[in-house]
């Protein structure tokens, strides 16, 4: 007999797979192999997941249509199973499937459509954390204020896209009326943050996304402006940091590398 593991790995295979044969050892009630059985559950699966990306994406869904959305999605569902029992973590790699779906080429800015949808979901579940009160810098001396680090919301996240995808994405979702848009007009910087119960979606100006990831980077602010004004050099420390509090993307911050947030 094959070691369990080889079987396990067989079935898992065959279920994403039409293409392979039932798994060897699968019997039904008569004790004979029955492929009619097994092809009635590999359906179930595959549609399960396929429900899955309808559910996480739905201004991709609206974008292409239901039936171009359903062939796509089966194609990523053939070539990528869940790594977690979890159905919620299913999508990770959906929108960078979509970059290489060759079908999809025709719409440049779909995937990072997706990568907007699928930082909503991982927002949405982030564990919670109370945002700091901006009182609480009125405590640090200026001279301080270049060194600190600042702790950001679990909840944050950053999407890039050279298209105005953010545009498109609110366009294409809930009561979102459609429009044309013009691909040349520039790129989107993106900022998903849920500081309370909502999820909250906002465009930010150039110089934020690197200011922003140098600091999930745990740099001090004066290395985090520096980033900032590499990317443009007229980059709004004062602004940005205003803008980061009334998001409630700020959580805590760190005057000394040795001590515990705040």
């Amino acid at each position: 007999m094959r070691p369990l593991a080889e079987r396990q790995a067989a079935f898992a295979a065959a279920l994403l797979n039409a293409a392979l044969p039932t798994p060897h050892g699968l019997v039904g009630p008569d004790g004979e192999p029955d492929p009619k059985r097994f092809a009635v559950y590999r359906n179930n699966v595959v549609a399960g997941l396929i429900e899955a990306l309808k559910d996480g994406f739905p201004a991709v869904r609206r974008l292409v249509g239901d039936d171009f959305f359903c062939a796509m999605a089966r194609a990523h569902v053939a070539v990528e199973p869940p790594r977690s029992p979890i159905l919620l973590e299913y999508g990770a790699g959906f929108a960078e499937f979509i970059r290489t779906f060759e079908p999809a080429a025709a719409l440049p800015y779909l995937a990072d459509v997706a990568c907007i949808e699928r930082a909503w979901t991982e927002a949405y579940h982030a564990p919670e954390a109370s945002p700091i009160d901006p009182e609480a810098f009125t405590t640090i001396a200026s001279d301080q204020l270049p060194a600190i680090r600042l702790a950001l919301h679990p909840s944050l996240r950053l999407v890039r896209s050279q298209f105005p995808a953010l545009t498109i994405w609110r366009m294409n979702v809930g009561d979102g009326i459609p429009a044309s848009v013009d691909l040349a007009a520039g790129g989107e910087d993106v900022l998903i943050v849920r500081p309370f119960a909502d999820v909250e979606v906002r465009s930010i100006p150039r110089g934020s996304l690197e200011f922003i990831q140098a600091l999930a980077d745990q740099e001090p602010v004066v290395a985090a402006l520096q980033a900032g004004l590499i990317a443009d050099p007229g980059f709004d420390l004062a602004a940005n940091l205003s803008d980061l509090m009334r998001a409630g993307a700020l959580v805590g911050f760190d005057l000394a590398p040795d001590r515990r947030w705040t």
